[in-house]
């Protein structure tokens, strides 16, 4: 998602060290918690296991591979494939790119698709140029937008999974992933975990959450929703998830007031501004890729239409609080699982 908030969705209610034996098991089973910092931001992998040491060089295998994928992902680095990709193709040419960067971009493009490009990871231009204005507390002139926008366009990024390859069609096209990448990250870090027999997972992928198997004599992973009115409060309602993904994306700490005006750090591919409707999205999926990027999807649409957009959806479930009130899609209550009234046994820890 852009910006990667998901400060108010925490995992409740966990306790380190071993707990209770399953019938016919020989050793009890061991929470471990493994905390990272990769693609700038903290990455926490709390896991269930029975050696603890097993545990914990799975999730460093888990996060070598996140590491990689900096390498391949980022536009923060200027040697990154990514940036290597903007800086070297040729329109209309195709371009060989890794199995990981095809991938994204695929999913990105369908997401942009579906949602008329409210998502779009060719924002690149407009993205950079509000890095400036966060700092400077200027904006860009229209006619600046307005050529910047000239550049933005998800339709000019062809992508072939099959081959290998990316077509851009138009010069001077920027790719940001910064929507998309971290849930991906987090993909790639539960198949990690998997492969090495670590099942029982929730990782905090800087605030996108993937859950695996649930813990021991648990049906879910117990995960905070935020308040849409007040980031700080504790959360009082909570989704059991397992084997799913949970984004949210907001504007509770990032943002910056310009003429009385306040601005998220979320851009508007369309507009190439900060959106300046309050709202907080919360999106359930199977995967964190697609978590990711419809959250960042229904923040640029709003509350109505992305709502829309995530009922004709299959897979997902969201929910989007506003001015307004809150707005859940269809099945919300129903993917999440569970939705709990209240904390059970007080707030716990956040992960």
């Amino acid at each position: 998602m852009s910006g990667f908030i998901l400060t108010a969705i925490v995992a409740t209610g966990l306790v380190d060290g071993p707990v209770g034996d399953e019938p016919g098991s020989s050793a009890a089973w061991r929470r471990v918690r493994v905390e990272q910092v990769q693609m700038g931001s903290p990455f926490v992998f709390t896991c269930y296991a029975r050696s603890e040491p097993a545990a914990k060089n799975a999730c460093r295998e888990a996060g070598r591979q996140v590491k990689e994928l900096t390498g391949a992902l980022s536009d923060y680095h200027d040697g990154s494939e990514l940036n290597r990709l903007c800086d070297s193709y040729v329109p209309g040419e195709p371009t060989a790119v890794s199995a990981d960067l095809a991938r994204v971009l695929a999913r990105a493009r369908d997401v942009s698709a579906k949602s008329g490009g409210a998502f779009d990871a060719t924002v690149g231009p407009l993205v950079k140029r509000w890095r400036r204005v966060r700092i400077q507390k200027t904006l860009p002139t229209p006619e600046e937008l307005a050529t910047l926008r000239e550049r933005v366009d998800w339709r000019s990024v062809c992508v072939n999974e099959d081959a290998g390859t990316v077509t851009i069609l138009k010069p001077g096209i920027l790719l940001d992933l910064g929507g998309i990448a971290k849930g991906y990250a987090a993909d790639v870090a539960g198949e990690a975990l998997r492969k090495q027999g670590v099942s029982r997972f929730l990782i905090d992928a800087g605030g996108d959450l993937l859950a695996g198997d649930p813990p021991p004599g648990e049906t879910g992973w117990k995960i905070g929703l935020p308040d849409g009115a007040d980031a700080d409060a504790a959360p009082t309602e909570f989704l059991i998830l397992s084997n799913a993904a949970v984004a949210t994306s907001g504007d509770a700490y990032k943002f910056l007031e310009i003429g009385g005006e306040r601005y998220s750090h979320i851009v508007d591919p369309r507009t190439g501004l900060g959106l300046t409707d309050r709202s907080t999205v919360t999106v359930t999926a199977e995967t964190g890729m697609t978590a990711d990027a419809l959250a960042s999807a229904v923040s640029v649409l709003g509350s109505e239409k992305g709502v829309a957009l995530l009922n004709r959806t299959a897979g997902v479930e969201g929910r989007v609080t506003t001015k307004a009130g809150t707005r859940d899609s269809a099945g919300f209550a129903v993917r999440a699982g569970n939705r709990l009234p209240s904390p059970i046994g007080g707030a716990g820890e956040g992960d």
